[in-house]
């Protein structure tokens, strides 16, 4: 019988789960050793217990393309990505201690801009973002926390040391597919979940559930708490869906909500109108509210700024929070650590050229073709060049782009990301893969055992967003100690 192992490269990147060919590291060892023992057939038939279960349980997500908005089924593959407690208990204080400074940021951004005052940025950078909303200046969210829900992208290069990418501050999402993709592992790995000593994740939508309580304007009794879709046609509206029926929350959409006279928000109901107290709102900042942004927005509510100004009503995350998710922001988040907490950085950002300076730039439009760029404010993979994949013709279009708005790019060096073993055809081929924890903050906070593990299926490609053509993998968090 051929291994499923047999020619297995460790040698393109940093492997999670091998040292090199044959030799798994401590914390994979028992998974490994599994996988090995089964044949062809054992193989096949739990690959297709899982995509059963993708079709059964309806996970799916929406591409958008010229063609039309296209469903598809959640790709996943069955082999988990496997880390360390000890090593996960150091990162989840570096992903604490980072929304924890960001959240001091955007109150700052809004109050007294000392940061900017004392030198540690160039006003102009705040100034010229487009997710700064002079609308938010001098609001105080409850618990001083404007992002209350945070997706941080991590990374991990050739020297095994794990870098965030990027933070994710406006509507992160994912995390319903970190929680189903555990489900589906459960049901075709069963027997490994009563041998290993993997950490739950299943308590997330109940942390969710308790942050966005402790946002309430009043604090007696059970706070109404909404979740506001843009509704059916969006591509996450699974997640919506199944975090609002998780948390036993309405799912809602604008028209469902309106704001009265008394500047409180109000749910339309077959029993007439029930006043609402928090708002989980998965609608950009643009489309909130038609009275203060685009006047055109049929998804939101007209006066919810109004309702979230006078007090009557938490939002999370909360309009204006964007302005710590523009990517050159990120190049400040280690001064902002030390400057609002007077601590140092646990987790190391790539290192990052910005476009704006123009040092930077000669820099940049010189080595294009070996950095990746990236524009400040796009998600999803779009809009970036990343250098060594992309053609002459390429690289040249793309120097235009950015010498015409080079506020709106940064760069940083290709890394050699790591790469987990994944199903291909029968046999396991190294694939690269990032991490997104999910950090929740309201009077308290929390962090998932591990997060979405997103894989590029395409060989050698390192763009995992599933919008592009990606995947994604269960993720354990092993404890090696007994007991």
């Amino acid at each position: 019988m051929k291994s499923i192992w047999e020619n297995y490269n460790t040698d393109v990147a940093y492997d999670e789960l091998m040292y090199s060919e044959y030799q798994p590291r401590p914390v994979s060892h028992s998974l490994c050793q599994y996988l090995n023992s089964l044949n062809k057939e054992n193989i096949d038939k739990r690959k297709i217990a899982a995509e059963l279960a993708i079709m059964e349980m309806g996970i799916s997500f929406t591409v958008y393309s010229d063609e039309g908005n296209i469903d598809r089924a959640w790709p996943f593959d069955i082999i988990p990505r496997i880390l360390d407690a000890k090593e996960w208990k150091i990162i989840e204080k570096g992903l604490r201690q980072r929304l924890t400074a960001l959240n001091c940021f955007i109150s700052d951004v809004y109050g007294e801009q000392n940061f900017i005052k004392d030198g540690k940025m160039p006003g102009e950078i705040v100034n010229s973002s487009k997710n700064f909303r002079k609308e938010c200046v001098g609001m105080k969210p409850r618990h001083g926390v404007w992002a209350n829900i945070c997706g941080t992208d991590l990374v991990r290069d050739k020297d095994g040391i794990m870098y965030v990418l990027e933070d994710n501050l406006r509507v992160p999402s994912g995390v319903s597919y970190m929680l189903e993709n555990r489900v589906i592992t459960k049901r075709v790995f069963p027997e490994l979940f009563q041998d290993i000593n993997i950490l739950p994740i299943d308590d997330y939508p109940t942390q969710l559930l308790e942050m966005l309580s402790s946002i309430a304007p009043h604090q007696n009794g059970k706070p109404q708490i909404v979740v506001l879709t843009p509704g059916i046609y969006n591509s996450a509206y699974f997640e919506h869906a199944f975090l609002a029926q998780q948390m036993g929350a309405q799912l809602v959409e604008g028209s469902d909500l309106l704001v009265d006279d008394d500047d409180c928000v109000y749910m339309r109901t077959i029993e007439g109108l029930t006043k609402v107290d928090v708002i989980y709102r998965r609608i950009d900042d643009d489309f909130l509210d038609p009275e203060v942004f685009r006047k055109d927005s049929a998804l939101g509510v007209s006066g919810l700024m109004r309702a979230w100004k006078a007090g009557n009503v938490g939002l999370a995350n909360a309009p204006g929070a964007g302005v710590a998710d523009d990517k050159v922001v990120y190049a400040y988040v280690p001064e902002m650590i030390r400057y609002f907490l007077n601590e140092e950085p646990i987790l190391p950002n790539v290192p990052t050229y910005l476009c704006s300076d123009p040092e930077h730039l000669d820099y940049v439009l010189a080595h294009l073709a070996e950095l990746v760029v990236k524009p400040a404010n796009e998600s999803g993979g779009y809009g970036m060049l990343v250098g060594p994949h992309a053609t002459a013709e390429e690289v040249e279009a793309f120097r235009h782009i950015i010498q015409d708005n080079p506020r709106n790019y940064i760069a940083q060096p290709t890394l050699s990301i790591s790469t987990a073993p994944t199903l291909c055809n029968d046999k396991l081929e190294p694939r690269h893969i990032d991490l997104r924890p999910f950090i929740l903050q309201g009077e308290n906070t929390f962090v998932t055992a591990g997060g979405l593990t997103r894989v590029a299926l395409k060989k050698g490609s390192l763009v995992v967003n599933s919008s592009q053509g990606g995947g994604s993998k269960d993720t354990w968090i092993i404890s090696m100690e007994e007991g």
